[in-house]
């Protein structure tokens, strides 16, 4: 797999482009970091285009015109198998935090974090607390180096869907952290960045 000339932060359904900001200032890969935010979450404007996930991986892949990983939190995590399924030729690598990759959550028992999140953000699109997006059928055909994260203690993404993921992924590797919550990507930034980096040579 070729090395990416540039890597895509993806944030999770807070849309806090700066979550991943602790990891990437301690990487030493050269590729060019970008922050990606999601129109119509936190503070990225809303576009009355997008009503679905597909249609952020449509706008997604639009800005992708060279060899790029993708490093995504939670929802982010099924964007990026989505742009992986679609664009092999440009997605080298993933790294998927405590995201359900697009597979039905219902089986591992996970938390419904949906009542408490419209709480906490009123603004946030209808369309995506009614997602059901499923890509079970579909995981075996991504050939891409998966570095899967999780932390023992989140019960929104249980480490049983990292484990499902780093079965059914063709070639996919899963660390699991101690203590680690659904925000394991900002507070373990110190002990992922030399995973992520390892993981980009691939």
């Amino acid at each position: 797999m070729s090395s990416p000339s540039q890597l895509f932060f993806l944030p999770g359904a807070s849309g806090n482009i700066d979550f991943w900001q602790p990891v990437a200032s301690q990487l030493n890969h050269t590729a060019k970091p970008i922050f990606f935010g999601w129109p119509g979450f936190g503070e990225t404007p809303a576009d009355s285009s997008i009503t679905s996930l597909a249609d952020l991986t449509t706008l997604l892949l639009a800005q992708i015109d060279k060899p790029t990983a993708l490093i995504a939190q939670s929802m982010g995590g099924i964007v990026a198998v989505q742009a992986a399924l679609q664009r092999p030729d440009l997605i080298t690598h993933l790294v998927l935090t405590v995201t359900s990759g697009g597979v039905d959550m219902t089986q591992f028992e996970a938390q419904d974090w949906r009542p408490e999140f419209r709480v906490q953000n009123p603004n946030v699109p209808e369309w995506f607390l009614k997602d059901q997006s499923n890509h079970s059928d579909q995981l075996t055909e991504i050939k891409q180096p998966v570095l899967l994260l999780w932390g023992d203690t989140d019960p929104i993404s249980p480490v049983a869907v990292g484990q499902y993921l780093s079965e059914v992924l063709p070639d996919a590797d899963l660390h699991v952290f101690a203590g680690g919550g659904h925000d394991l990507g900002f507070t373990h930034a110190t002990h992922i960045a030399p995973l992520i980096d390892q993981h980009l040579e691939r």
